[in-house]
């Protein structure tokens, strides 16, 4: 079964063991605090509750490692199988995606109670000599979780925007109290094209979308030194970029209309000034930080408006091989993007975590790309259809998840994320 990873016989099951239950008590950490309440509700039907993000990546091990690996192995709750499956239709029927938020029982404690006893049975299968295919799914199993780390606070973000008290997730730093240095404005940074190669590369870990390597042709082409930032975004909304049809694609333009987007979600204005929703309650905009939380669509409009284009995932790629992955990440517990500083490195800043950033590129299947066999194919090759790339990670992203060929993606009209803008041109 081909999932992705390369090197995992080559890793030692304890080296794997710790990253694995690395990775687990990060995810109780960031129900600290929650109510039960908190953790049950479902905002929206792309958001699910964080509970059931809890519950759905310890049946993920439970299915695809516990189950085929371990001899006579016994289900903790057969019920869980339908309640926490997400979409592998191999594996049977499920609890409907809409209704998540429904599920008031299991409680938090019953679904941490199960993480537990998945967890001891894990960690008695890595104490011995395991195949590789079984290493190969932990070691899936742990990018999935940390995917679900993100989509957790993103989905929190979501919920509480809809409560009128505005709920704090996690308080503000001191630190972000203090107004950063003015920004460099943008500059342009030019790249010389060519044929290139693209994709992962063999060694480490990937998923199966970012596979197989292979050659593109790409044109001369410059990128925006940094993001969009949040003022440059507010000159767009004051110049009538929401107001003005021609700037958008129609299927944009008619999401304008239907749904009366005026500003990124999570932005307010009252009393002649905007406000911003944020996992530290509601703020005063900082100008200098990127722009988030907006779609492809209106990423596409704001792209136009000033003379410019997004880029394409590869011209993105091939920029980021020369940078380190280092940026403000979930690590950081900001939770939100920040402004740049000084000392970023250059050529191209915050190109790694802050926000994700739209490409022009539809989410699609790479010259030769094969659906492994079995449930686990379903992974990424069936959602290749309507989406877009996006590049980079952002503020939600945990530490050592990304790589330069990492391709997450959305529909276009998704801005519930951490997403954001880095512009593009040709030369």
């Amino acid at each position: 079964m081909q999932t992705g990873i390369e090197p995992a016989a080559d890793v030692p099951a304890q080296a794997l063991r710790q990253r694995l239950f690395d990775c687990r008590a990060r995810t109780l950490h960031l129900i600290d605090g929650l109510s039960d309440a908190d953790a049950t509700v479902q905002s929206m039907d792309d958001a699910s509750p964080a509970k059931w993000h809890l519950a759905h990546t310890t049946w993920f091990f439970e299915e695809f490692v516990l189950g085929p690996f371990v001899s006579g192995y016994r289900p903790a709750d057969p019920r869980y199988r339908f309640l926490f499956n997400s979409y592998y239709e191999a594996v049977g029927p499920r609890h409907a995606r809409p209704r998540r938020g429904l599920l008031t029982r299991p409680s938090i404690e019953e679904v941490v109670a199960y993480r537990r006893h998945i967890d001891d049975a894990l960690s008695t299968l890595l104490v011995r000599e395991s195949p590789r295919p079984a290493l190969e799914l932990v070691e899936l199993g742990i990018q999935h979780e940390q995917q679900h780390q993100e989509l957790l606070l993103t989905d929190l973000l979501h919920l509480f925007a809809q409560n009128p008290l505005r709920p704090v997730y996690r308080a503000a730093s001191a630190e972000e109290a203090v107004a950063p240095p003015a920004a460099e404005p943008a500059t342009w940074i030019d790249y010389d094209g060519g044929v290139v190669e693209v994709g992962h590369d063999g060694p480490g870990f990937a998923f199966d979308c970012e596979t197989p390597r292979h050659r593109v042709a790409l044109a001369p082409y410059a990128l925006a030194s940094c993001p969009v930032t949040i003022g440059e975004w507010c000159e767009f909304i004051a110049d009538g970029g929401y107001r003005e049809p021609r700037l958008w694609l129609a299927d944009g333009w008619a999401r304008v209309q239907a749904e009366g987007w005026q500003a990124p979600l999570y932005w307010d204005r009252r009393d002649g000034a905007w406000l911003q929703m944020t996992l530290s309650g509601e703020r005063a905009l900082d100008v200098q930080a990127p722009v988030s939380n907006v779609s492809y669509f209106e990423a596409d409009a704001f792209a136009r408006w000033r003379g410019a284009r997004l880029p394409t995932e590869h011209e993105w790629e091939v920029a980021a091989r020369a940078q380190p992955i280092a940026g403000n990440f979930a690590s950081t517990g900001r939770y939100r993007p920040r402004a740049a500083s000084h000392d970023a490195q250059a050529p191209l800043r915050q190109l790694y975590g802050d926000v994700w950033e739209w490409t022009a590129s539809a989410f699609a299947p790479y010259p030769g790309f094969r659906v492994a066999e079995g449930a686990v194919g379903e992974y990424n090759g069936k959602f290749m259809c309507g989406q877009y790339v996006l590049r980079g990670g952002s503020c939600a992203t945990p530490d050592g998840h990304l790589r330069a060929t990492y391709r997450n993606f959305f529909y276009p009209h998704q801005r519930w994320q951490f997403s954001g803008v880095r512009l593009a041109r040709d030369r």
